[in-house]
């Protein structure tokens, strides 16, 4: 007997790093058919830096999974590295990748390494997936977790600089397009920003052999965490430390999307903002030098060079040169630079200021079409900016799913 097209169609899940991986992986826990596309752990293998550490701690840097034995330590176990465990052990990047690879083998198999080109609506509550090579079929429904791809956020002052857009060889580049710094050997750096990325990627590149300035916008230097046994002892523990706000906001996400707009956005950008990692303090001062600016102004080719303009904390212009600057400026969630959504899924969604206006189960505002991890934020709160966020996420927008497209 046939079983109708309905029953057949699977869930077509956009993206591989952990929580495209982890969503799929409570899908196919439900029974339904999963198409997962894309190259696993993309971001975090070719987007970070090499030699960079995890900010994040063990506990908090596992991805979810339906059953258990598929934590970061799980993995450490069955590679025969020495187990991550406690808050003051820190993850390298290559183990996390790796772990990523391990979890993506066991539980979601089959993943498709190919790039999804277009998704359109097909009426009724359908749509169509166009791959690169060239195949095209209907999913029942679609999970967007396509991760930080195409997110990296410029200011327009330093964007003006590089009109054919940032890189290595332009005047500009952004932190993400960065995976060896040993280019930099010699050469002076210039490092826009004030959190992890930008004081890590300074810090890597200052021991690869490079001069390096951070410019920071503020007053009262970088900033860095307290290490854990110096962590307040009577506050209610979190994965980003002991605070009762990052407490609520990592365990009683559910009420954050019945926010105000103007507030939800706020606490995304300003909750667990700017600040460096307690152990790499230690590597940074004495290294790396600081210049703080009320604004940077622009940039510009100056010759071989680049030429970085601020306003100070005296309201002059200041120029400062280097022979590149590398933008740490973090990524920002705009549905526009989802192009592989077509212009009328796009045009058809309900936003709040470029994202997603989700729902419950991380629903979109169209039936049957979901995201999670970074586009989720500014409805589920800042978690959705970290891995530990897939623990709230995945199994939620699973059960909805599974529910509302059997």
């Amino acid at each position: 007997m046939t079983r109708p097209a309905a029953v057949t169609r699977p869930v077509a899940v956009i993206g591989a790093g952990p929580f495209g991986l982890s969503t799929a992986a409570h899908l196919r826990a439900y029974g339904l058919p999963v198409r997962v596309f894309g190259e696993p752990m993309v971001s975090w293998r070719a987007r970070m830096p090499a030699g960079m550490l995890l900010k994040s701690t063990p506990a908090a840097s596992s991805l979810d999974a339906p059953q258990p034995g598929h934590t970061l330590a799980d993995y450490c176990a069955a590679a025969g590295l020495p187990p991550l465990v406690t808050d003051e052990d820190i993850v390298p990047v290559e183990t996390f990748v790796a772990y990523g690879d391990w979890f993506q083998k066991h539980l979601v198999p089959g993943l498709e390494r190919v790039r999804v080109s277009s998704v359109d609506p097909r009426p009724p509550g359908a749509y169509e997936v166009k791959l690169d090579s060239g195949e095209v079929f209907t999913a029942r429904a679609v999970v967007v977790a396509s991760g930080l791809s195409g997110l990296a956020r410029l200011p327009p002052a330093l964007a003006a600089a590089v009109p054919g857009g940032p890189g290595p060889a332009a005047p500009v580049s952004h932190s993400s397009q960065h995976h060896d710094l040993g280019r930099y050997r010699g050469k002076e750096l210039i490092v826009v920003g004030a959190g992890q990325s930008a004081l890590e990627t300074a810090v890597l590149a200052a021991e690869a052999g490079a001069t390096v300035r951070v410019v920071a916008r503020g007053r009262g230097g970088v900033g860095f965490g307290e290490p854990p046994w110096r962590q307040p002892r009577f506050r209610p523990d979190s994965p980003f430390g002991r605070a009762w706000s990052l407490h609520l906001l990592s365990y009683y996400p559910h009420p954050y999307r019945r926010l105000p707009e103007a507030l939800r956005h706020e606490l995304v950008r300003r909750v667990l903002g700017p600040l460096g990692a307690w152990w790499l303090r230690e590597r940074f001062e004495g290294t790396v030098r600081v210049t703080e600016v009320a604004r940077v102004l622009g940039a510009a080719a100056d010759g071989d060079r680049t030429r970085l303009t601020v306003r100070t904390h005296t309201g002059a212009a200041e120029h400062l040169t280097a022979d590149h600057v590398i933008a740490a400026t973090g990524y920002r969630v705009d549905l526009a630079a989802m192009d592989f959504l077509s212009p009328a899924l796009r045009t058809a969604l309900a936003v709040s200021r470029g994202t997603p206006r989700l729902g419950a189960g991380f629903r979109s505002s169209l039936p049957g079409l979901y995201f999670t991890g970074l586009p989720a934020a500014s409805s589920y709160g800042p978690l959705m900016r970290f891995v530990c966020g897939t623990e709230f996420a995945s199994p939620r927008l699973a059960r909805h799913l599974a529910a509302a497209h059997p």
